[in-house]
């Protein structure tokens, strides 16, 4: 089962993921908090996953995000967004979050995030992203570069490239690829090497502007 803690100051969004979430099978949201007590919650419940607004009155997520990165048994952590509140993503995501999404994001889709996230994959929800983008000029330009070197990846590193960007983990690829986990953690590394990127979250903003997710390549 797979715990969650969602942490944002709206009470309709807390209620809205919590009956969808609890609806799956395999997902149990374990706490809610709206503020400076998520802290206790987080380290009471210890969730495998954090959905965590990036904008709070009395703590903002940045500030509790980098206090969870401290924790010895820390979650995967998302930042919930709305489109007029992405100016903090990028921080957010240099500090450890493990992606984004928007709060009216499909419910159909909440729960495949979450077990994304659960299982060490990355969240970017397409909306946010290009809205990301949109608002960012700079950003959209380095990523351009970044897209110009994926020209660079072999067919099996582009093949391993767009299941991160769909949010699987080192296992969950290894087993759709048939290849060793060991095999599968030195294509991510080569990966972000040749694409001059630190973490798998930039490695698939690189991918969807690419267009790598628009593929249909063998394997997948």
């Amino acid at each position: 089962m797979i715990r969650v803690v969602i942490v944002d100051d709206e009470a309709l969004v807390r209620t809205g993921f919590t009956m969808i979430l609890n609806a799956t099978d395999d997902i149990r949201v374990v706490g809610t908090a709206s503020g400076i007590e998520a802290l206790d919650v987080i380290k009471a419940e210890k969730p495998d996953v954090l959905l965590l607004d990036i904008r709070m009155p009395q703590i903002d997520g940045l500030t509790l995000l980098g206090i969870i990165s401290t924790l010895p048994e820390r979650p995967a952590v998302a930042m919930l967004t709305t489109f007029d509140a992405d100016e903090y993503i990028m921080t957010a995501l240099g500090s450890g979050a493990s992606g984004f999404l928007l709060k009216d994001t499909e419910p159909e889709q909440l729960g495949q995030y979450v077990r994304a996230l659960a299982a060490g994959g990355v969240v970017l929800s397409r909306r946010a992203s290009r809205t990301l983008l949109d608002t960012h000029p700079g950003l959209g330009a380095a990523l351009d570069e970044e897209a110009e070197r994926v020209s660079t990846l072999t067919d099996r590193e582009r093949q391993v490239l767009t299941l991160v960007a769909e949010g699987l983990s080192n296992a969950d690829i290894g087993a759709r690829l048939y290849l060793g986990a060991g095999t599968v953690k030195d294509h991510v590394s080569a990966i972000l090497a040749k694409l001059g990127v630190t973490s798998r979250v930039q490695a698939a903003l690189a991918a969807q502007r690419a267009g790598v997710l628009d593929e249909r390549r063998p394997g997948r």
